[in-house]
């Protein structure tokens, strides 16, 4: 993975930028055969595990890119001797609970 730079842009591979759209791809998928369970009247119960599933891989996802933040702009802020990327973990954090 590539290095944050100074304009809080995350420079990425092709190749990491294929995976996750990939993954967000399957994501949004889930989503439009949900909106058309709604849309076929389908069982609640059916819709609500759906609705589960898609929750876990959308956290999935997140979790992947927190990984990849804490491993490349976490690691290159600790190593220029700046914190503030500590405290945006922090909350990321503090969101995701």
């Amino acid at each position: 993975m590539s290095e944050c730079c100074c304009e809080r842009k995350k420079i990425r591979s092709e190749e990491d930028k294929k995976k996750l759209n990939n993954r967000l791809n399957r994501i949004i998928g889930q989503l439009q055969g949900i909106k058309k369970m709604i849309d076929d009247n389908k069982y609640c119960g059916d819709i609500l595990i759906q609705l589960a599933a898609s929750d876990k891989a959308l956290r999935s996802l997140s979790n992947v890119i927190l990984e990849e933040h804490m491993h490349t702009c976490l690691v290159e802020s600790i190593n220029s001797g700046e914190t503030k990327e500590i405290d945006e973990i922090l909350e990321l954090f503090r969101r995701f609970s």
